[in-house]
């Protein structure tokens, strides 16, 4: 099973709308611009809504039926690591092998030298090409290396052999993520990480490290976006050396994960693939659960009433709603409408302050980030909830298919040659 050259993870929180992210997805290859749909879905969202991953399967497939989907797609077992990965067995063909927890761990004395032997030849200059600057590797820096990432590269391996003995070798994609770490991976970190994921013999075909900068959740790149373009550029040369070096799969591939809503550095990213040539795997995951919530106050009456609800409960919780995601958003309370005033908002009104668009002056990036994480509540609401989404499906679907095509795929993704 081959990943295609670009792809592009659309998570779902409450299942609904696989119809309207596979349209966003066909209408784009109508313009030319090919991508591979990939429903993804974590453990943890699982959990907090009270679904199961054969659900997922069941959207993907539903939705291809629907739109007569002849294209290739995939549903992905979002950030399984070996304690959780057992039900996503038999219903996915994707697995994101999450390890960044063991990068926290160190590896014994003994394994650092076999393979700080084992790759020796590459302390001194490591000529990279396509990457003008000069990189020095030490021995101290290889075994430095060798101490921080090896655990994960062993779990990797671990869990990546218990998958194939139950689905079967290339049957199904593997995606390596090291993106929730403290510190980011530079491009010396990222190749002997993908050394060490060769020497498990582990065929990787995307990986998601961690880069330079703030990826919030729901919102735009936080940082240098020179220095993100040119670490950007720079990894994508480490992987194609690595593929040559170690023999790992030729369509090997970055993931930028939580990437949707960066609208700052999808100009340079899609610079640098088309430059490259190299192929790209975006992770969207929480957006559409975002333009659920513009549909449903657009859609007046019980629709805004239904997300002013989910509102005012998450200004009460705010503090236990954002506590799993503290590494990757940014709320300042401060700037954070209170619950009375939103219950008097119109929709418009919510839908200006929630839409990600800059040049709004209504717009709200702490707003859209406490409702990003918010979605608990939404769950907790049970059929309430998925009543509403069913009744104002038009309003929405509307939503979710032009911010995909719109201000993802059409931004990031280049038009296919001969398009």
């Amino acid at each position: 099973m081959r990943l295609e050259r670009y792809s592009l993870g659309i998570g779902d929180r409450f299942g609904r709308q696989g119809e309207a992210q596979l349209t966003a997805v066909a209408r784009a290859g109508e313009s030319g611009i090919r991508v591979t749909p990939v429903w993804n879905k974590s453990h943890r969202e699982h959990t907090i809504i009270g679904t199961q991953p054969a659900d997922v399967r069941r959207e993907a497939d539903c939705a291809v039926a629907a739109l007569g989907w002849t294209g290739p797609y995939y549903v992905d077992a979002d950030h399984v690591s070996a304690a959780n990965v057992a039900p996503f067995l038999d219903c996915c063909d994707f697995f994101t092998i999450d390890v960044a927890d063991f990068t926290k761990q160190t590896s014994a004395p003994e394994e650092i030298r076999r393979f700080a032997d084992r790759h020796g030849r590459f302390v001194g200059a490591l000529s990279v090409p396509g990457i003008a600057r000069e990189i020095r590797v030490t021995n101290e820096d290889l075994r430095r290396i060798a101490g921080r990432f090896l655990p994960a590269v062993r779990e990797a391996g671990r869990i990546y052999r218990r998958i194939e003995s139950a689905r079967g070798r290339g049957n199904f994609v593997t995606e390596v993520s090291m993106d929730e770490t403290d510190e980011p991976q530079g491009p010396a970190e990222l190749f002997f990480i993908l050394a060490g994921l060769a020497d498990e013999g582990l065929p990787v075909q995307t990986v998601a490290p961690k880069f330079t900068g703030r990826f919030n959740k729901g919102v735009d790149y936080a940082g240098d976006l020179e220095a993100f373009g040119r670490e950007f550029r720079e990894d994508l040369a480490v992987i194609a050396f690595a593929v040559s070096e170690f023999g790992l799969p030729d369509n090997l591939k970055l993931s930028v994960h939580s990437g949707s809503d960066k609208f700052s550095i999808y100009g340079s990213i899609r610079e640098a693939i088309s430059a490259s040539g190299a192929g790209l795997h975006l992770k969207t995951a929480g957006t559409t659960w975002l333009e659920e919530l513009i549909g449903l106050a657009l859609g007046g009456g019980a629709g805004l009433k239904t997300v002013q609800d989910i509102y005012t409960g998450a200004r009460a919780r705010m503090d236990a709603l954002c506590a799993p995601y503290a590494a990757v958003i940014e709320i300042d309370p401060a700037r954070l409408p209170g619950a009375e005033e939103v219950s008097r908002w119109t929709g418009e009104a919510f839908a200006a302050a929630l839409r990600h668009d800059a040049a709004c002056p209504a717009y709200n990036p702490d707003f859209r980030q406490l409702l990003h994480v918010a979605y608990r509540v939404a769950a907790e609401m049970g059929g309430t909830y998925r009543a509403a989404l069913d009744a104002f499906r038009d309003p929405i679907g509307e939503q979710v298919i032009a911010n995909l095509l719109d201000r993802h795929i059409a931004r990031i993704f280049p038009r296919s040659a001969g398009a």
